[in-house]
């Protein structure tokens, strides 16, 4: 499909309906006669009609996932993905005494620490013999192999053939064409040879092609497609506009995409993907305006950019001086990224190491106060060994302390879901029961503890061990149970639990409850000080909770209040904990320095939080 092909193109006159409400297939309506060349006859005239299927190759737009985030969202840290792979679906479909505890010296290590959930999915892999999938695949690629040159009509019908004659044939082709990053030409002879066939080309095949186009870069080609389908439908679905985006913000038509951003507007929420292209295309281009303003937009609808989006900015300083003469000091700039970083903050977001390297060239690229930019850790006092200089401290304010008590309280304790985990009478007995206790420093999660073992006839010996390591160091400790635990078995044997119950104030539930909220509930009606010991990571209670502040709010005190076992409890072997940071791990600022935690590693499970640092210091 060449710029000639489009001289050609004949746009039919019948009014349509836009696409995305609609759900129609363009068709290239082609003369039968026979064609030897790879490229599209010039004869073809485009047609529309109906299809019966909804939005073929393009997706509804789902808003509550387009790109709001509290920072926490998610399995896996965000600089694990293909990006070929992200655009490919993207068309197709559219987070006092108690010190004395003993922890494991070696620092860092700590169930909260950055790869430790990949390092322990890898081990249990090995000792399994699970190999890991290799490649990338799309839907339908892995059925068909694609050709390694431009094949002849007749040469795809052969294939096509020894397939058993497909009925998705094209579109299977064209995953596979695209999984294996192949040569356009190989493509274009696909489409060659399906308008040859069926006279028509599918509005589904059209954009997989377009998806293909862009993500080798073949942005003259795009250029054809997009007149196209311009030409015959008065609004885009979200893939072939997210694809148009993309593709003309790298090219001198990058403000086309601004045109394309404002009319997608009007159906649905753009992406952050969306915005961050064109914000890039604009800071290359020396129009920070423009960049600002979509920075802006993009803030105000709940969006969280991109980290590519962020680097642009930071990159973009001094490729034009057009902020100065359209009334935006230097200042007035570097107090909009520091903007940024202050977002981090906020959101407990932590840059990718490039982008950290981008904010490190920034400050040190500064006029006057000199700033220096070295890479560090913090030492287990939470000390910046480049520095010198104290990080925040882990531990909540007790304003923070008070606000996190009452949502856990309204949100997981008294939940909609509650009585589905336990039942009225039984809540009301525990906090009874809490009420006449003393203060705790230590509620044991009795049953997850219980199972730090894989010798489960040896769970209550499991617990005696752990129990007894705190109550020796003077704790006051509560263990959460269930009832089936008292009656005596190989796993629960007598002797053992009548020890705890000495070491110990107890609690024990219904068998049919859940440990959880009883475990919260205890930990912070005891005060700040109480720590718990579980190896569960509350991911799904700190869901229930409402907006995304909490849920860090709910992080923070995690990280600063959970211990968990360190490896397994042997008999004659001391029970350890894995480190409690003292420090949080949070973009933070003081009036000469700045220091970001970043991202050195793809291994970060969004539970856990990165080991080293960005430390910016200056000297006025």
């Amino acid at each position: 499909m060449g710029s000639t092909l489009i001289l050609k193109v004949r746009i039919c006159l019948k009014p349509l309906k836009p696409f995305f409400h609609q759900g129609s297939l363009a068709f290239f309506t082609l003369n039968p006669s026979p064609c030897k060349s790879s490229q599209l006859p010039l004869s073809a005239r485009f047609l529309c009609t109906r299809d019966t299927k909804p939005n073929p190759g393009g997706r509804q737009t789902d808003k509550s996932n387009s790109g709001r985030t509290d920072g926490q969202g998610g399995v896996k840290n965000s600089t694990i993905r293909c990006r070929e792979e992200e655009l490919w679906d993207g068309a197709v479909k559219g987070k006092g005494k108690s010190s004395t505890l003993w922890q494991r010296p070696s620092f860092p290590k700590s169930v909260f620490a950055a790869g430790t959930a990949k390092r322990t999915a890898e081990m249990l892999k090995r000792k399994q013999h699970v190999g890991e999938p290799e490649g990338r695949t799309a839907r339908g690629a892995a059925k068909v192999h694609p050709p390694d040159r431009p094949l002849a009509a007749a040469e795809w019908r052969k294939l096509k053939d020894s397939l058993g004659n497909p009925q998705r044939f094209d579109i299977q082709m064209m995953c596979a064409l695209f999984t294996h990053g192949a040569d356009l030409d190989i493509a274009k002879s696909l489409l060659t040879f399906v308008a040859m066939e069926t006279g028509t080309l599918s509005y589904e095949l059209l954009l997989r092609y377009l998806t293909l186009c862009v993500s080798s870069g073949h942005d003259s080609e795009v250029f054809d497609v997009y007149d196209i389908m311009r030409g015959s439908f008065h609004s885009l679905d979200t893939g072939a506009s997210s694809l148009f985006i993309k593709s003309f913000s790298r090219t001198a038509r990058w403000r086309e995409a601004v045109s394309i951003l404002h009319e997608v507007k009007k159906v649905f929420t753009p992406s952050p993907r969306n915005y961050g292209d064109i914000i890039t295309a604009a800071v290359l281009n020396g129009d920070t305006t423009t960049a600002w303003a979509l920075y802006d937009e993009l803030i105000e609808k709940g969006l969280s950019p991109h980290q590519e989006t962020w680097d642009a900015l930071f990159k973009g300083v001094g490729k034009t001086n057009e902020t100065e003469a359209e009334g935006m000091s230097q200042s007035e700039h570097q107090e909009r990224l520091q903007g940024i970083l202050l977002y981090m903050r906020n959101n407990q977001i932590y840059p990718q190491h490039s982008l950290a390297s981008s904010i490190k060239t920034w400050f040190e690229s500064l006029t006057g106060p000199t700033w220096t930019g070295s890479w560090t850790s913090a030492t287990p006092k939470g000390v910046c060994r480049c520095c010198g200089s104290e990080l925040e401290s882990i531990q909540l304010t007790a304003e923070e302390y008070q606000q996190l008590k009452d949502r856990v309280m309204a949100d997981i304790i008294q939940g909609r879901d509650v009585f589905n985990k336990t039942t009225p009478e039984e809540l009301e007995r525990f906090k009874a029961f809490v009420k006449r206790k003393p203060a705790f420093d230590v509620v044991v999660d009795g049953l997850n503890v219980a199972n730090t073992n894989k010798d489960k006839t040896r769970q209550s010996e499991t617990l005696l061990a752990v129990v007894s390591e705190l109550e020796g160091q003077g704790l006051t400790v509560l263990v959460l149970g269930r009832k089936h635990m008292l009656r005596p078995s190989r796993s629960w044997e007598r002797h053992n639990m009548t020890l705890i119950q000495q070491k110990a104030h107890c609690f024990f539930t219904e068998n049919i409850s859940e440990d959880d909220p009883f475990l919260l509930y205890a930990t912070l009606h005891s005060g700040n000080h109480c720590r718990f010991v579980s190896r569960d990571l509350m991911r799904d209670h700190k869901a229930c909770l409402p907006d995304g502040a909490t849920r860090r709010l709910f992080f923070k005190w995690q990280r600063g209040h959970q211990l968990v076992v360190d490896g397994y409890v042997a008999a004659g072997r001391r029970v350890r904990f894995q480190s409690i940071l003292s420090y949080d791990t949070i973009v933070q600022t003081s009036a000469d320095s700045w220091h970001v935690p970043f991202d050195d590693t793809e291994d970060r499970s969004t539970y856990e939080v990165p080991q080293r640092w960005l430390c910016l210091t200056t000297k006025h």
